[in-house]
């Protein structure tokens, strides 16, 4: 699969840059990489904007490796929107080629001011990339490419931003209903244990306490002693459930309700909740607000 980046990266060195951003059918051709970005996206650009996203329900962008056809979506977008701070990792080489090539390429993390983004050791960034579950970040991506947008193609600049106002909307009315919902939860229950630690932005905002078995990225596997320490959190906070991803194999969470079991205690595995993908294309946890609706409403149900 190598190849095909090197042949990308190859062209990109040869070929001039664009210098416009339209194809000349007149609409801009974006590709997007992670279901949360192509929702937003989507919901911006409305019809005056194609997009293709890269990865789909279930897809780990930790571990994600372009495909040929990728590499032919990649070269022929007019826009790349992607996270960035090293979430697609796999992809960075490529983008900052591409970057280097002066593509338009767009990172939504940019929008945040990186005094509030959660320090990690695990990533390149050196910050935690699952910026989309706090809800005030990911408004502030929306309006990063809202603008982007409106300056790429200002003959739609009035769409993008009333479309855009129209998302920010939902997702403030998003922000007061899933705040009602939460409040329900004592603070003392406030603790969730999943398979990797992808909610520490949701932690920040809602005031959980959040514990991951493999860490920020999927890429690092938990081993016997780390499901045994989690196993001794979980006894010792009392836990009342824990929860599978829908990107992450079942087997890991399993393991750690079976070491918890093994010690004479009892935890439930209180759901699946949808971290580092949407759910399925055509379901309300296929979008962005149905999925952090789901998530909130099963994180709650659980340990209350």
């Amino acid at each position: 699969m190598k190849k095909y980046i090197y042949i990308l990266i190859a062209a990109i060195t040869i070929t001039s840059c664009k210098t416009e951003v339209k194809k000349q059918n007149g609409t801009l051709q974006i590709v997007t990489t992670t279901t949360m970005i192509t929702d937003m996206v989507k919901n911006i650009g409305g019809d005056v904007v194609e997009v293709q996203g890269l990865m789909g329900s279930g897809v780990d962008p930790h571990l994600y490796k372009a495909s040929a056809g990728d590499v032919d979506k990649l070269f022929e977008a007019d826009v790349i929107i992607y996270n960035g701070l090293h979430l697609e990792g796999k992809l960075e080489d490529v983008f900052e080629k591409m970057r280097q090539q002066q593509r338009q390429i767009i990172a939504v993390s940019d929008a945040i001011d990186k005094n509030g983004l959660i320090g990690s050791e695990y990533f390149a960034s050196n910050y935690d990339p699952h910026i989309w579950f706090h809800i005030d970040y990911w408004k502030q991506a929306a309006q990063f490419v809202i603008n982007e947008l409106k300056r790429l193609d200002s003959k739609n600049a009035e769409t993008f931003e009333k479309n855009g106002q129209a998302y920010l909307s939902k997702l403030d009315a998003l922000a007061k209903e899933i705040s009602v919902t939460i409040e329900a939860l004592p603070v003392e229950k406030r603790i969730l244990v999943t398979a990797h630690d992808a909610f520490n932005y949701f932690g920040k905002l809602h005031n959980f306490e959040v514990v991951g078995l493999q860490g920020l990225s999927t890429a690092t596997e938990a081993g016997v002693q780390d499901v045994q320490k989690l196993a001794d959190f979980i006894i010792e906070k009392n836990v009342k459930a824990i929860f599978v991803e829908s990107s992450v194999p079942k087997r890991t969470i399993e393991a750690l309700q079976a070491s918890v079991e093994a010690n004479g205690h009892e935890v439930a595995i209180g759901g699946t909740l949808y971290s580092d993908a949407l759910g399925n294309a055509g379901t309300v946890e296929g979008t962005y607000i149905g999925m952090y609706t789901y998530n909130v409403q099963t994180i709650v149900n659980a340990l209350k």
